[in-house]
């Protein structure tokens, strides 16, 4: 077997022995190694080191990094053995990050949009989202800390931003790697304030300190306008509302005669009045109420709507949870299409990665069969092309987003 390489920059410390017949998925170029596939460690390792992957009979696989305390126990970063991952190797991929976005024509400083889409940019554990002229780092693998303060400083090289800011990862997440990372400014300047941005011809206002995620959902995006695009004179609903992005863009773009949105956050619910009215949404009400029991109390008054749009939390965290979170999506689009009248449209979405997209539609197939309602599926959608999904992990294809009609 190969013995421990020395500790220089970028070159592994130890190497992980895969169990016999594990490692397909790996020369597949899949970047999560679990503890359930690796036999040993040959060498000692911290979190943060940089090891290799090689078969049980000592055939290098890749090159990752080393978490001890998460079940994603290496995260591969490069295939081949002559690679270094050391600061340049990260600057390389932030840098082939920000030009993906500029030919996709997504670096406008008075818009927002994904830098770094983790596995999605060959960057696993990292998302980097930007908002007008502030940067938005959310570090997801704990094995990427250490490396934090070079990563900061190449995106402040490629991007130039007034400031860096270091939001934490979701609690349960956290735990599983062992994150504590605070929020925290760690190049330049916080904003004194919202942070406005274009979107399709409207401003949001985002909260970078405190928001949800990074301070706005930007994979919904193109959704907002494709959903708004059907919301012409109709009465709209948006449940789970957040800072109100589908109910402006359908109350404005969209051209709704009216909109309801319903979240849960008095602070989300703030930002989402504060967004109708810097775009001039008159006819957008906002209120503050547990999206479920607002959905079955509109069900129950008799209550009818031309659209409703269902942007749930995400429902399942893991593979173990889908069956109970298909139940619950199940339940609250099953309000929702009691609460259409005949030819409706429902913009309904699922955030939760270990949710398929056949699960969802056949979970939509459920709903129609138990409501004996038609659902005819109109565009079948998902994040925008600032999201990349790479073929070797298409866990990273979470999003779901259908606009169907209701007969």
């Amino acid at each position: 077997m190969p013995d421990a390489p020395s500790a220089e920059a970028g070159l592994p410390t130890a190497t992980a022995i895969l169990k016999p017949k594990r490692a397909r998925p790996f020369f597949g170029r899949h970047p999560w190694v679990l503890d359930s596939a690796i036999e040993r460690l040959n060498g000692t390792a911290d979190v943060g080191a940089v090891v290799d992957l090689a078969t049980h009979d000592g055939h290098f696989v890749g090159r990752g990094l080393w978490n001890p305390a998460s079940r994603i126990r290496v995260r591969l970063y490069a295939f081949d053995a002559a690679t270094r991952l050391d600061d340049e190797f990260f600057r390389g991929r932030l840098a082939a990050a920000v030009a993906l976005r500029g030919h996709l024509g997504l670096d406008d400083r008075a818009a927002a949009a994904r830098v770094v889409n983790s596995e999605g940019d060959d960057l696993s554990g990292l998302i980097v989202d930007r908002y007008g002229e502030y940067l938005a780092v959310q570090v997801t693998a704990a094995a990427l800390v250490p490396r934090l303060d070079a990563i900061a400083a190449g995106l402040d090289e490629l991007v130039r931003p007034r400031g860096i800011l270091l939001r934490g990862a979701e609690r349960g997440l956290a735990k599983l790697e062992g994150l504590h990372l605070p929020d925290r400014v760690i190049r330049g300047v916080a904003p004194g304030g919202p942070v406005f941005v274009a979107e399709h011809g409207l401003r949001f206002g985002v909260d970078l300190a405190e928001g949800q995620k990074t301070g706005w959902y930007l994979d919904q995006r193109d959704n907002r306008l494709a959903a708004a695009r059907h919301a012409r004179g109709r009465r709209v609903l948006d449940a789970f509302c957040y800072s109100g992005g589908f109910a402006v863009a359908c109350a404005t773009a969209g051209g709704a005669r009216s909109v309801l949105a319903v979240d849960s956050s008095a602070k989300a619910t703030a930002l989402a009045k504060a967004n109708a009215e810097l775009n001039g949404a008159a006819n957008v009400a906002v209120e503050t109420a547990d999206a479920f029991e607002k959905l079955d109390a509109l069900a129950a008054a008799g209550e009818r709507f031309g659209m409703v749009v269902l942007d749930p939390p995400k429902f399942a965290r893991s593979r173990a949870s889908v069956d109970d979170a298909l139940r619950a999506y199940h339940r609250v689009n099953r309000v929702a299409v009691g609460l259409l009248e005949p030819g409706g449209i429902l913009v309904t979405c699922s955030c939760s990665g270990s949710v398929s997209r056949d699960d969802f539609l056949e979970m939509l197939a459920g709903v129609a069969q138990r409501s004996r309602r038609s659902i005819q599926v109109l565009e079948c959608r998902g994040a925008g092309a600032d999201h990349p999904v790479n073929v070797s992990c298409l866990e990273g294809e979470y999003l779901k987003c259908v606009i169907a009609r209701v007969a």
